[in-house]
């Protein structure tokens, strides 16, 4: 499966399914769309059926021979400027059962070039300026001190150097009384420079701490959830068909379906259901993006209910769906991907409202909101 989204006004996907097997074969490609979205025009075979609540999707039953590619393609009404829309489509046994691929794509409309705005140069921000105008006072002002320091020994010793008398300079015998020398007060710079450089040193520094305290407000990003420090890595959140990135481990839930009240069968354990339970299968993308082996369980995977209530997967129901395959008995080796589906075994009429997703305990893991 590969899906890419064109440029263009309104929003339209290219889906290309490619049999790579050696013999013809049969499938059922969906494409979901996003809650309030609607077609425009859907390639040769393909119909849009309501998918529950507000969402839709377009399906496909192709058969595809052997070795060959087919391209499918959709377009949706205008949307609102600058919202994106994610359209994630999956290929499916003939019976829709069993995910063979899946694939997504997010259109973002064409953004009006805006004027470009660069960050000012070091000489013209505010902080920088005010840093430099203090230290050039306090240059200024030690210049000053030091010439008027240098200019007072000067005029003493020209003082101190100059004698001579009635005698053209000769010595005498009695010594001439000194002559009283003018006392001399040490130069000391103004105090109103000294003040003024220090309200200019102490407004930089102000400056400085203000502008860098504004920066780093303005690059945190509110979208992530806070974690305990002694999880890792950090929550992220996200919608249906948006590949989400933990510690090691990248989700994606391509689609959610759940059945009626009353048909989630036998628990675990082998007893009768809930009465009004039913069951719940999520489509995951899982790859692992570390260079090692990792192991991840079912118990850490959870479907949030309304009022806070959560469930873990259904570990009999998902190996079930898996054709008899424990998706979480071998660790995933570096690099691998696969396609799956988790099955939660949920009571009430509500569908689940978010799927938490991890690949350990410490895991930060990722939260994918339902439609």
């Amino acid at each position: 499966m590969a899906v890419a989204t064109e440029s263009s006004p309104a929003p339209r996907y290219r889906i290309q399914v490619r049999n790579v097997s050696n013999s013809p074969l049969e499938t059922t490609v969906r494409q979901e769309l996003p809650p309030g979205a609607s077609t425009t025009a859907i390639s040769g075979g393909g119909r849009s059926t309501p998918a529950g609540g507000s969402a839709t999707e377009v399906t496909w039953r192709l058969r595809l021979p052997a070795h060959s590619t087919t391209t499918l393609g959709t377009a949706l009404a205008a949307t609102a400027p600058g919202r994106p829309l994610t359209a994630p489509t999956c290929a499916f046994t003939s019976d829709g059962s069993r995910p063979y691929d899946c694939a997504t794509a997010t259109w973002q409309a064409a953004a009006a070039p805006a004027a470009e705005v660069t960050e000012a140069p070091p000489w013209r921000r505010y902080p920088v300026l005010l840093g430099g105008l203090a230290v050039l006072l306090l240059i200024s002002a030690a210049l000053v001190w030091v010439w008027r320091r240098r200019r007072g020994r000067r005029v003493t010793a020209a003082a101190l150097s100059t004698g001579g008398g009635a005698e053209g300079g000769r010595g005498t015998v009695y010594p001439r009384p000194a002559a009283p020398s003018p006392i001399r007060r040490r130069r000391t710079p103004p105090v109103w420079m000294l003040v003024g450089a220090a309200v200019v040193v102490l407004a930089g520094v102000v400056g400085t701490a203000g502008w860098t305290a504004t920066r780093q407000v303005a690059a945190i990003d509110t979208q992530k959830q806070p974690t305990s420090g002694a999880w890792v890595g950090t929550g992220v959140t996200g919608s249906l068909g948006v590949p989400l990135r933990e510690s090691a481990f990248e989700f994606t839930v391509y689609r959610m379906t759940c059945g009626a009240p009353g048909t989630a069968g036998k628990t675990d354990g082998g007893g009768a259901g809930p009465a009004n339970g039913r069951r719940c299968e999520a489509t995951v993308g899982v790859r692992n993006i570390t260079g090692d082996h990792q192991p991840w369980h079912s118990e850490l995977q959870r479907a949030y209910l309304p009022g806070g209530r959560w469930v873990s997967a259904d570990e009999s129901a998902t190996r079930t769906a898996n054709l008899g395959r424990d998706v979480f008995a071998d660790p995933m080796a570096a690099g691998t991907r696969m396609v799956l589906p988790l099955v939660f075994t949920v009571d009430g009429r509500e569908p689940p409202q978010q799927l938490e997703l991890r690949s350990g305990v410490f895991s930060a893991g990722v939260r994918v909101q339902m439609p």
